[in-house]
Parts: structure tokens; sequence; C-alpha cells
């Protein structure tokens, strides 16, 4: 396999560059010195960036753009084998990575190299870990799921030995990543149109977590059934946080402010360590805040800093986002689409000040609604007012033979006021004759619904 060396820059080509991931991992390489090209179907934001820092991009995809002089070929999970770039560098013998190759290579150029796995939480406590980083003198490379306004990208390219990023279990990409420090925050069923199912699950996240590099440090959920499981065969340090004393670090003393952020005393094995008021709601940013203390004090950072970092850090982009007003309707999107986020999302806004809570939800992918219909059903039950979506095919194609209808009608079953409205211009004209003053409106789902709460406050 290529091997990227920061000390011998050379010349990459990303096949679909214009990708938040992609365009990112673009951007180390062009602060680092590297020359870059690449191609995608369209311009973006995110290739304005790259070309202002260096990069030449073609918006059409090409075999003329493979060239002699390209050193190794970048591409993404949805390049197809019929791409006539990709056809093109397989016949040229050029090195070519995937994504996830790729970001296995550049972590290995880092000796403080931090992956952050898990089911859900990963961008939160990804952003929280990353808040704290940069709270120290050393400047840490950081590689987020979305926009963090910290830094005002998803990509931050620093100049220090610590590399931060998510590590994604679909596909089993994070299997690329060989880090000094492993969080896995929670193991739980889904992406089960490539995963068998939660023993399946389970081996992957194992196998995620002996790659962790030898003297490296597991930081893993106390709260996953037989946790030891997930570790077992790892020669690293295991560090556990949990909801109880049986776990290294437990919180005690929750409590909620007047807009359901979480204050909670962190305890490490029975010492009591500094109150935390967070500015982000919910029982689960209270777990996620507590993986990211468990990591920040391995790394040896003191609590001071870690008190500071995680109470300036005011969430990440699509994670319980407040949006605006309009007509005295407040408007929170939340990236939720597994049913353990959905419920955690709408049980904050519970806590958050409101008249009624009203989901505009769009399931994401046919395969994850129809494994998780009653489980999606049972959390989307906490609102009091639900307006489905569209299912959202991301990858998928609609030959599964489920739909919103049927999620709508176990929410009907439940005796959840819901309806279903298959076009987004529907949904918003619903919305503003349905909601009144004081309704709290989330728009939660991985698609494209943050659009409605656009519309609505661009009216």
């Amino acid at each position: 396999m290529y091997k990227i060396d920061y000390n011998k820059p050379g010349h990459f080509h990303f096949i679909g560059i214009g990708g938040v991931s992609m365009s990112g991992l673009a951007q180390i390489l062009l602060e680092r010195g590297f020359s870059v090209t690449g191609s995608d179907a369209a311009e973006s934001t995110y290739t304005d960036n790259l070309i202002s820092h260096g990069a030449k991009i073609i918006f059409s995809q090409s075999a003329d753009n493979i060239t002699d002089d390209i050193d190794c070929i970048v591409y993404t999970a949805a390049i197809k084998e019929d791409n006539p770039e990709y056809i093109q560098a397989v016949k040229s013998g050029i090195p070519m990575l995937t994504r996830a190759q790729f970001l296995g290579q550049l972590m290995s150029n880092y000796s403080e190299s931090i992956a952050v796995a898990g089911t859900h939480g990963k961008t939160s406590t990804t952003s929280m870990i990353s808040q704290v980083l940069l709270e120290l003198p050393e400047d840490p490379t950081i590689s987020i799921g979305g926009e963090f306004a910290p830094i005002k990208s998803n990509i931050h390219v620093g100049d220090s030995e610590t590399f931060i990023t998510e590590a994604c279990e679909y596909t089993n990409s994070y299997h690329e990543f060989y880090p000094k420090y492993s969080l896995i925050l929670n193991v739980e069923e889904d992406h089960l149109d490539f995963f068998k199912d939660i023993n399946d699950i389970r081996k992957s996240f194992n196998k995620f977590a002996n790659n962790t590099i030898d003297g490296g440090t597991i930081i893993i959920n106390a709260d996953i059934p037989d946790y030891s499981e997930i570790v077992k065969g790892s020669e690293c340090n295991i560090v556990t946080f949990g909801e109880s004393d049986k776990a290294d670090y437990y919180p005690k003393d929750i409590s909620y402010d007047d807009f359901g952020n979480a204050i909670f005393t962190p305890v490490y094995k029975g010492e009591a360590l500094d109150e935390i008021h967070l500015k982000v709601p919910g029982i689960h940013n209270v777990y996620n805040a507590l993986a990211a203390i468990a990591f920040c004090r391995v790394f040896g950072i003191d609590m001071d800093t870690i008190k500071v970092g995680l109470e300036k850090f005011e969430g990440a982009d699509r994670r319980f986002q407040f949006k605006g007003s309009v007509k005295g309707i407040n408007i929170v999107d939340d990236y939720g689409h597994h049913p353990t986020e959905i419920r955690m999302t709408l049980e904050a806004a519970k806590k958050y000040p409101h008249n009624r809570v009203v989901c505009v939800f769009q399931p994401h992918t046919y395969t994850r609604t129809k494994a998780l219909l009653k489980e999606t059903a049972q959390a989307l039950s906490v609102a009091d007012i639900v307006i489905l979506a569209k299912i959202y095919p991301a990858r998928e194609k609609d030959i599964y033979n489920i739909s919103s209808d049927d999620l709508l009608k176990e929410l009907k079953n439940l005796g959840v006021e819901s309806y279903y409205i298959d076009t987004f211009e529907g949904i918003e004209e619903f919305i503003l004759k349905k909601c009144i003053n004081k309704d709290l409106l989330i728009t939660m789902g991985a698609g494209d619904i943050v659009k409605v709460g656009n519309e609505l406050l661009e009216r």
C-alpha cells in the first residue's frame, strides 16, 4: 500500500474531491506542501476553498484527468468501477487509496493520533475534545464529520503531533486506522445493509479496538453489554466511563438549566472532580463529555483546562442546533436518525423552553427504517406531534417494500398525533398552519430535512 510521507510531498489526485470529507483531507495535503488535483461534478464552497489554497479541480470526470505525474489517487466509496478516471487509474498502475485508507495513512504521520468511534455521538465527542485541545499551546490537526464553529470548517490543520478524527464503522472503514488513542462511545444495531447483526457489529468494534497501537489507550463505555468482549485481545490501557461507579469515570448530581443544558460533577474512581456546566442539552451529552474528560486526563490535560474547553463548547453542526424563529416558532435542527439518537434528542427538547415539541422526521435509508421500524416509532413518540417526510434513500434503491406510511401506522398505533406529507413544500405549509407561538420545531434526520427549517426562516 502507498505510504504518505510528509517529508516527501508528492502529487495526489482526488476522484470526487468536492465532498465535505474528501475536500478537508485534500486541504491537509495542500497545507503540507503537496500538489493536489481533483475532479467532481459541480462547484461548491468546498471546491472554491481548495482552489483558493492552490488545488487544480476539473468539473467533469474523464480518463484524460489521470496524468503520468500523479503519485497517488484517492477515491470515495461513491466512485464505481465504471468511472472513467477509476478505469484509467487501474490501467496506468498508479497507486490508489480509498478515502478510509488515505485517512489512516495521514494518521500514521502523527505520534498522538486519536480516533472516536461509536454508533452515535462521534461528531459531538470529537468536537468536545477538539475544543479542549484548542486550549493548548500545541495546535492540533482536526477532522470532524460536520462544520465546527471554532475552526469555521470541518478541518483544521495544526502544526503539532496531535491528530483527531471520527472513526465510522460503516463498511469497516475504521479498520484502516491504527490510532494511539481509541474511544468507543457505544455499540448498537445500525448499518444493517452492511452488517449481519449486532454480533457482527461487535466483532467489527473488537477489530477496531485491537488496531490501537501497543502502549496506547482505549476509552470505552462500560454500559455497553459485556464491554470486555469489545476490547478482548488488546494489550492497551483500558479506561471506562459510564452511568455507575463500576466505571472509572461516572457522573453525579446531574441537573439541567432553563435551556436543558446539563450540569454535572464527573467522578473518577470515587474522587469528585470540578463541576461541569455544559452549553449543550441532554443526558447523552453528559456521557459524551465524560468520554472527553477521560481521554483528556489520559492525554495529560489538567482539569482546569478541560473545564474551560467543555464550558466553551456550544455544539456541533446539526446537533440540536438552534436555527432561528419564525412567527414565534423556535426551530432546531438535529442529525439524529437512529432510535437512540432520536429519543435522546427529543428528551433533551422536553427540557428546552417549549409549548409543544413538534418533530419533522426524515427516515434515513430503507434498510434502517425497515430493520428499526418499531424502535424508531417508540423513540419518536416522545414528541407531541410528529410530521414524517419521505424516506431519504442515500445510497439505496427503493426495493425493500417500506415507506414512511409504515412508520406512520406504527405511530398511530402508539396514539401519537402524526402525519405523513411527501413534499417539503407541503410540510412547510402544514407547519405554518399547525404550529403556534412558542412551539419547538425540530427538523431531524441525516438527509436534507434541514432545508425545511431553512426555507421557513427565509420566508
